[in-house]
């Protein structure tokens, strides 16, 4: 191979190849990877794609076709940072066959960025310097001379001038080149770097007074690098970060130096001195960095993960329909906030009451429930939640008042109700009053409230502020945006946070949107989206389907029929409607006359028999309750009814209608053996549990699922 200046500038990405990995990573056939890149390149989104080209596919989730779009960006990116380390190593003149391979072999940032880091460094590398005086020939003669002959060809190199004095100054550089060779060796690397992974383990001790830390159990602990739970490497991490404890990586150095000179052809006692030198200075302290760089991000990613899947499931809790609302903030000094919401969550009026004054809050309480006819009142889980379900029990007893009430979890309210979206909603109000509002809409329709809220608030995370922050944000962001395009959207009632997470509608068209009802009043019909601005035909392609318009005369504007597809759609409800259903000839002449496949036929089928179907239907409904449960009230061994607020690696946080969140460990879901608690559970979750202990002292809860 000649590295010459054409060869260099002529360096492109092998796209072919960057296919092929894919497929092998994801174990999809190259050919539906293809077309799916060639969807994405094409500029459509990844819940237009999943939903409208399965057949250009193959009938690709969309988990599936997001993982090929990140696995895409992320080779790019790795194939574009290496042709960009190439070209700056060789404009510097240090460009070698070797350099160049290991380069290309480099599988991952990691790997790519520790081979590069000498060369960007401002201060020359004992190596770099050894080069420049000329010493590379002597290198390249040491891994094949014996060391008689060594020492005499070293001789030839003294040169005052290069500072080199004697032979020995000679051999030291030649060793030195070889030792970094050594360590940038992309395939020795991965030998140790392996070894270390399955031999290596992580020493944690602690630095302060054990009794005082919350880091206790991780003072003198030791585990198996590959054997730590995700969880663990977080709360280690984060420990390390605020100075409390110190971590260390434990193998024995002897055993990675007989097994790198086992794979070695050792010359002379020399090129022995040099591989060993470049193993134990240079290779080792990278590989254990990236050692715990890896389990740093694998940890990150799995904390996303968790945070992901309780997010998804928390947006996905069905919506109480045509039900006027109570939502209440809980408050002790200032008073608790009560805030009247219609059936479509519009505001109509708020109370302040003291629940310490029993019996004027819970004639406050009876006034708003009769005077609004409310069915349904929302209890934000916050401070004084007791207290004030003790209020709202007594007076739907005390006054026989036709109506339930539940609690709700008010994490990110308040984060909300400062917001500049509530405050544009609200100008008028008191944040509190927003509170109440947030609260009350959140079991309303909870999927139009909490994407007012920045996820990462939401609370329903593991170590949420320890990972990575903008892997974190821009994972969430997916989360809602495939929930909010699962779901579908109203045109005329969806708010501004809805609808810019609608395939295709960006922040702008989103508030074009909105201004545009404004001011011409309900939207017709889907096609009259294209008259506002920014909506052109690619906006409308991705769009439309999702958008669905209630009070358009053509009934498909409330279907998940793409607008693309009305023709087909028409003559099929035509034929069901004189027929009832379609013969294979129907279908056949359907093929040949729209171009139609036997998928687009029974998608819209299905979509003509159950119209605009809500996939969060099929979620558990919050639990409604008149009583009220205390603290004080529960028992080893009773049976109550809870709902999963949180899914951890070590079980589940369950909310019981009282202050106190219960813990379900892993070891209680199930009576046989389970990996995770997130295989069994999801956030929403209904279930009837046993109460198994109850620590008085420190108000805690454990439960079982068990039988």
């Amino acid at each position: 191979m000649q590295l010459t200046e054409n060869f260099i500038n002529n360096l492109e990405i092998n796209n072919e190849e960057i296919i092929k990995k894919i497929s092998v990573d994801l174990n999809i056939p190259v050919n539906k990877i293809n077309n799916t890149i060639k969807l994405l390149k094409e500029d459509n989104t990844i819940p237009f794609i999943s939903r409208y080209r399965k057949e250009v596919t193959g009938f690709l989730d969309e988990e599936q076709v997001r993982n090929i779009s990140h696995q895409h960006t992320y080779l790019e990116n790795i194939e574009n940072r290496k042709i960009e380390i190439i070209k700056i190593i060789f404009e510097r003149g240090l460009l070698t066959e070797d350099l160049y391979n290991n380069i290309n072999k480099a599988s991952n940032f990691a790997e790519l960025e520790d081979i590069y880091a000498p060369y960007k460094k401002k201060k020359k590398t004992r190596a770099m310097i050894a080069i420049e005086k000329g010493l590379k020939p002597l290198a390249e003669a040491m891994v094949i001379m014996d060391e008689a002959d060594i020492e005499k060809e070293a001789e030839k190199y003294i040169d005052e001038e290069k500072e080199i004095n004697t032979a020995e100054d000679a051999l030291q550089g030649a060793m030195d080149i070889i030792a970094e060779e050594i360590a940038h060796d992309i395939d020795q690397r991965k030998l140790i770097k392996n070894h270390l992974f399955k031999n290596a383990l992580i020493l944690v001790e602690g630095l302060k007074d054990a009794d005082t830390s919350v880091y206790k159990m991780y003072y003198d602990y030791k585990e198996p690098i590959n054997q730590i739970k995700p969880h663990r490497v977080l709360a280690i991490n984060r420990g390390e970060k605020e100075k409390e404890l110190k971590v260390t990586i434990d193998f024995d150095t002897e055993e990675c130096c007989e097994m790198l000179l086992r794979k070695i052809k050792i010359a002379n006692k020399y090129h022995h001195e040099a591989v060993i030198d470049g193993l134990k200075r240079l290779m080792i302290p990278s590989v254990t960095r990236e050692l715990r760089s890896d389990a740093s991000e694998q940890a990150d990613d799995h904390g996303i993960g968790v945070f992901s899947k309780n997010l998804g499931s928390l947006l996905m809790q069905p919506p109480i329909k045509k039900t006027i609302i109570l939502g209440i903030d809980p408050g002790i000094r200032t008073g608790s906030k009560g805030a009247i919401l219609d059936i479509t969550g519009k505001y109509l009026d708020y109370f302040v009451f003291f629940q310490q004054k029993n019996d004027e809050a819970k004639k406050k309480i009876k006034d708003a429930v009769e005077k609004y006819n409310v069915k349904l009142i929302a209890i934000g889980n916050g401070t004084g939640t007791h207290e004030v379900q003790e209020v709202v029990a007594e007076a739907i007893n005390d006054f026989n008042l036709d109506v339930q009430y539940t609690v709700v979890d008010e994490d990110g309210a308040s984060v909300y109700s400062a917001s500049k979206i509530a405050r544009e909603e609200f100008p008028d109000l008191d944040l509190t009053i927003r509170g109440a509002i947030s609260i009350g809409r959140r079991l309303q329709d909870p999927l139009s409230e909490l994407v007012k809220i920045d996820p990462k608030s939401i609370g329903v995370g593991l170590y949420q502020h320890d990972v990575n922050q903008t892997k974190l944000s821009s994972t969430l962001d997916e989360v809602v945006e495939s929930v909010v395009n699962n779901v579908g959207v109203n045109g005329n009632t969806a708010s501004f946070s809805l609808l810019k997470y609608v395939s295709g509608i960006t922040d702008s068209i989103a508030k074009k949107i909105v201004d545009y009802r404004d001011k011409a009043g309900l939207i017709k019909s889907r096609n009259e989206l294209k008259k506002i601005s920014g909506i052109g035909d690619k906006v409308f392609e991705q769009s439309a389907g999702f958008i669905k318009i209630k009070e358009s005369e053509n009934p498909l504007d409330n279907t998940w029929v793409h607008p693309e597809n009305y023709e087909v759609a028409e003559e099929i409800y035509k034929i069901l409607k004189i027929n009832k259903r379609l013969t294979s000839e129907d279908k056949k002449t359907l093929k040949e006359k729209h171009h139609a496949t036997d998928t687009l036929i029974n998608d819209i089928l299905n979509e003509l028999k159950k119209p605009n179907l809500d996939p969060r239907d099929d979620y558990p409904k919050p639990i409604f309750k008149k009583g009220i449960v205390s603290f004080e009230n529960l028992k080893t061994g009773m049976k109550i009814t809870g709902k999963v607020k949180n899914v951890v690696d070590f079980g589940a946080f369950i909310d019981i209608g009282i202050k106190e969140t219960a813990l379900l460990h892993i070891s209680e879901i199930s009576n046989s053996y389970i990996k995770s608690p997130h295989d069994v559970l999801k956030v929403g979750d209904v279930k009837e549990y046993t109460i198994i202990d109850i620590d008085e002292t420190r108000k805690r809860i454990s439960l079982s699922l068990k039988k």
